[in-house]
């Protein structure tokens, strides 16, 4: 016997796995381009250029593209300048041989140092993004904060919490339902999982499942009403922006427990 289950993961719009930002993927071909670029231009000038020179101008430019881009790309920038490095600038020249021992360290020196520079910095640029994301999650749940504080009705702090709700998460639409408990749509859970009837349901694997999804309020412990989300076409959320989602209908419950909704 079929289950809505089963027919929400039947007819949910496929999406790859893993799909790769177009920034990342030019980062990646600049992490192969860049390094033969720069060591293909230092050729006439290798005669006069130490080689412990050349390598460092190589280094700066693996930290450009890890920088700029991802930690795949700062990788193949590494391995990308280690390679062009013996092929353009130690001889014998055109190949992939070294004669020289130094030449050698120094090769080495490279692809470990362009490694964890590469790392170093795709750890900086994902910590800044996260910051910043944090920044704009506490900027959410404070706004909410003070309105819980400030509104005369709840039903002022509800229509908030919808509009922020649906830039959160991405939403085509976002509804409230006051006190009703009709049917067993999904659930997006307090630990930002989501559940289909007693199923669990992993939204970063599964995407989200078919249909509106509830994400129920508490006021004191009781049960007070249930934003209903229709997901967007885009990607589903990371779990820290599902988890402040649910702080959200916190802040909501909490306005309703005190001053309950004005009469529609």
């Amino acid at each position: 016997m079929s289950t809505h289950a089963d027919t929400w993961r039947l007819h949910r719009p496929q999406t790859p796995a893993h799909t790769w930002p177009l920034r990342d993927r030019l980062a990646v071909v600049a992490g192969l381009a860049a390094p033969f670029l720069t060591a293909f231009v230092l050729v006439p000038f290798r005669s006069s250029l130490s080689h412990t020179n050349a390598a460092l101008v190589l280094v700066v430019v693996v930290v450009a593209v890890s920088a700029l881009g991802s930690r795949a790309a700062g990788v193949v920038a590494a391995l990308s300048a280690a390679a062009w490095y013996d092929f353009f600038l130690t001889r014998p020249y055109q190949t992939f041989d070294i004669n020289a021992s130094a030449d050698i360290e120094t090769a080495v020196l490279l692809l470990v140092v362009g490694l964890i520079v590469s790392q170093l910095a795709a750890r900086a640029r994902r910590l800044e993004v996260m910051t910043v994301t944090d920044a704009a999650h506490l900027a959410r749940i404070h706004r909410t904060a003070d309105l819980v504080q400030s509104a005369n009705s709840a039903d002022t702090v509800v229509d908030h919490v919808r509009t922020e709700l649906t830039d959160l998460l991405g939403l085509r639409a976002c509804r409230f339902e006051y006190g009703t408990l009709i049917g067993r749509p999904p659930r997006l859970e307090t630990d930002g999982s989501v559940t289909v009837g007693r199923r669990t349901w992993n939204p970063d694997t599964d995407g989200w499942p078919e249909g509106e999804i509830e994400l129920r309020a508490y006021g004191n412990g009781h049960y007070l009403g249930r934003f209903m989300l229709t997901p967007g076409p885009g990607a589903v959320p990371p779990l820290q922006a599902r988890l402040v989602a649910v702080t959200l209908a916190d802040q909501t419950g909490a306005a309703l427990d005190t001053s309950g909704p004005a009469q529609r």
